[in-house]
């Protein structure tokens, strides 16, 4: 058996799938795809978490996009994180070009075009469906994390928390939280230490310092109402494929804080809204992170603490989470150990370290009779990459070098006007778009400050004034001077004596 026939012998029964899958691309050897050799990811594992790395220029953006139209193909939901604004095109259909036939033809699969059902949606202020969360959705716990809080500030918050709970004060945005916690201190104060114990005025400008660090990032706009509804990330169209839900994130990439809160908050709500379903035969929905670093560049080690742990528990809940990034050392090793699928694209080894870093990737992935994997990462061709998956006995598939299929859909972005076209009609937009800001905790304590200082002011007015002396007569003053005179020792005395003399004569 010559080499190529035990290449292609070992990749079919290692990618071999008895339940429904999706189909990557065909392997290579020594440069050059072997028909017939498909690289199939079975769609019972992708709820394993993934990565999909590699330098700039590479071809990771196509992939994302082909593994999001092999998924919706299958009726599958995708979530996407579009920090570059590279994915819209994915609502409308490719164009069959000589170079993407001849590529399909190198791997013995079709090529047609097809556009995907699309929702575009956004958590700052570009266009979109809007998403929000309130601020009592996150809870003390997660929204101290966020604030990356110590532990006298996050007991702080949750007795804010417990506060407005006990006295029916919603805490939908982040102006509700700043005015309760300005309460506390202030007109509240005795309210407060009452019935929580002294808080300290230091600790609470602490929290609000870090309040205002969040808000100068855009995240006013993300918090309050109306909450995004998990379920509308779960939508199917009338042809059977799953919508794919991109999140144009092109304006925050500068605001890590906004970025590392979105996705936290979003993870946490899928988990906790999500029923147990073990290892299902397909996942309910696939979130693809792109440019993962802004997550863990700027997160405190409680908030990836708390990432991770996530990570780890709503795979049981159908959820895969892929995340996309450079380099696979930009991902925490706690989070890389529970990503079973791996793409990795080609790598540029322009130092020393990065020869450091390709010798540490390569690594990572299972061992080959067929290829020098650390030799063959800085010689991969633009859509081109390593893959290895889990099979559905959950055990990892050969490392094959795979030529990607290319996508079906527009390998470009929407113009404006598509764009704007694509939100009118969206349903929604229209659910989600209205502004609303109903009566909530900073409304409802203004009113009782209000009412405080009302009561105090009546009170002042009606308590009793002092009479004004009255000024005495001045007969009264007259009587008073003489009685004082004639009672006096000294005229007592002159009295007497002037009596005596009066007798001896």
């Amino acid at each position: 058996m010559s080499k190529t026939e035990d290449f292609s012998k070992h990749i079919n029964e290692g990618y071999t799938c008895k339940g429904e899958f999706i189909t990557l691309g065909g392997g290579i050897l020594d440069g050059e795809a072997v028909p017939n050799t498909h690289v199939k990811i079975p769609l019972k594992t992708l709820n394993r978490h993934g990565l999909i790395a590699g330098a700039t220029g590479t071809g990771k953006t196509k992939t994302i996009q082909v593994l999001s139209e092999q998924l919706s193909q299958n009726g599958i939901p995708v979530l996407m994180m579009d920090i570059k604004g590279d994915f819209s095109g994915i609502a409308m259909p490719g164009e069959e070009k000589s170079f993407i036939t001849e590529r399909h033809a190198k791997i013995s699969i079709p090529y047609e075009t097809k556009g995907f059902p699309v929702e575009l949606m956004t958590i700052s202020e570009q266009n979109g469906v809007r998403l929000r969360a309130t601020v009592s959705e996150f809870g003390p716990v997660l929204f101290s994390r966020i604030l990356d809080l110590n532990d006298t500030q996050s007991g702080v918050v949750s007795i804010i928390f417990k506060y407005c709970d006990d006295n029916s004060l919603p805490l939908l945005d982040l102006k509700d939280f700043k005015k309760v916690l300005q309460y506390a201190t202030e007109d509240g104060k005795p309210e407060f230490e009452a019935e929580y114990g002294r808080i300290s005025t230091s600790t609470t400008g602490s929290i609000l310092r870090k309040i205002i660090e969040l808000e100068q990032q855009g995240a006013a706009l993300f918090f309050g109402e109306k909450s995004f509804e998990i379920e509308d990330l779960m939508r199917i169209d009338e042809n059977g494929n799953g919508y794919i839900n991109i999140i144009r994130l092109t304006d925050i990439q500068d605001k890590p804080k906004l970025f590392s809160t979105f996705m936290l908050s979003l993870l946490a709500e899928i988990y906790n809204t999500m029923p147990e379903q073990g290892d299902a035969g397909r996942p309910e929905l696939v979130i693809f992170i792109d440019e993962a670093h802004l997550i863990f560049d700027e997160a405190s080690k409680t908030l990836l603490n708390q990432i991770e742990t996530i990570v780890k528990l709503i795979r049981s809940k159908g959820i895969g989470v892929y995340f996309i990034t450079q380099n696979p050392m930009d991902v925490p090793s706690g989070v890389l150990a529970q990503l079973g699928l791996k793409i990795q694209h080609a790598l540029r080894a322009f130092t020393a370290n990065d020869r450091k870093a390709i010798k540490m990737t390569a690594e990572n992935y299972p061992d080959t009779n067929f290829y020098e994997t650390d030799e063959v990462l800085t010689s991969l061709g633009i859509g081109e990459a390593f893959v290895t998956a889990l099979s559905e006995k959950g055990t990892p598939t050969p490392l094959v070098a795979t030529m990607l299929r290319a996508p079906m859909s527009r390998m470009d972005v929407l113009s404006e006007n598509e764009i704007e076209a694509s939100i009118a009609k969206s349903k929604l937009a229209k659910k989600y778009n209205e502004v609303v800001d109903r009566e909530s905790a900073y409304e409802l304590l203004n009113k009782k400050i209000a009412v405080a200082q009302e009561v105090a002011s009546e009170q002042e007015i009606k308590k009793p004034t002092r009479r004004a002396k009255e000024e005495p007569s001045t007969a009264e003053v007259i009587g008073k001077s003489v009685t004082k005179v004639v009672t006096s020792a000294t005229f007592i005395r002159g009295a007497f004596g002037l009596l005596m003399k009066m007798l001896k004569k």
